[in-house]
């Protein structure tokens, strides 16, 4: 069965940093396509960054971009995004998400992803 967990998340102050990590139970990670997602109370869950499978370069969102930094460690089947120059518009609960099979203009639709984690809570005070 497969696991996504995320950790890392937290109250942070504007213009802080948080590093959420995604550790999944997969033994082909690599063979993954990862993305992350956010969710803000009242709102769709939105894009955030994702890196497809066999493949180091990152997307992202516009609203992350030059912000945010997702990288992944195949070995150890974790993804990570750290996060800078926090905002109150960043305030979410941040899932990751994995599939198999994505193409690129799909790397940002959420029913896309087979595999789900609980979620991680991000909350930055102004």
């Amino acid at each position: 069965q497969v696991q996504l967990v995320e950790s890392g998340g937290g109250l942070v102050p504007a213009g802080g940093s948080l590093r959420l990590s995604c550790k999944a139970s997969l033994p082909t990670f690599s063979a993954y396509t990862v993305g992350w997602f956010r969710q803000a109370p009242g709102s769709e869950r939105e894009f955030v960054a994702a890196m497809k499978r066999y493949n180091s370069n990152p997307y992202y969102a516009n609203a992350v971009k030059g912000r945010f930094t997702m990288s992944r460690d195949n070995a150890k089947a974790t993804a990570y995004l750290q996060m800078n120059s926090l905002s109150a518009d960043d305030t979410a609960v941040y899932f990751c998400a994995a599939d198999q099979q994505l193409i690129t203009s799909s790397l940002g639709v959420p029913s896309q992803y087979d595999y789900w984690g609980q979620g991680t809570q991000v909350t930055v005070s102004s």
